[in-house]
């Protein structure tokens, strides 16, 4: 395991970026993913709404993407993988985008079947 610590050049010194620094860091981009995610849900924009990707609407790919980016960014600063060697950085991120997005491929297929199938079937709606 790697231990170099970052350093931030202030008015031509090197000074250590202390953790205090980082927390509040973590905090405000974790905060302003959060806001953006809230303010999304709560307006629902209609562009997102209306328009689809792949069989989902688009506002339902952004939170995806965001709740990805969040998750990245724990593991990255949280689980301490920007000290690691970048072979063990994408075992550990690359794995589970890859797993996420086989789940969001599988439920999509299965999920457009069933409805296919109660739409266009001989079973009928009894919900």
């Amino acid at each position: 395991m790697s231990h170099e610590h970052k350093l931030a050049i202030f008015r031509g010194t090197l000074k250590f970026k202390s953790n205090t620094q980082k927390i509040w860091g973590v905090l405000i981009f974790l905060s302003i993913v959060t806001t953006i995610e809230v303010a999304l849900g709560i307006t629902k924009p209609e562009i997102f709404v209306a328009n689809t990707f792949i069989g989902m609407k688009l506002l339902n790919w952004i939170f995806i993407i965001l709740t990805l980016v969040k998750a990245y960014y724990i593991a990255w600063d949280f689980m301490h993988l920007r000290d690691e060697k970048s072979s063990l950085r994408r075992a550990i991120v690359w794995t589970p985008i890859f797993l996420v997005s086989y789940l969001i491929f599988i439920l999509l297929f299965e999920a457009d079947y069933i409805y296919n199938v109660f739409k266009d079937g001989f079973i009928q709606w009894d919900f």
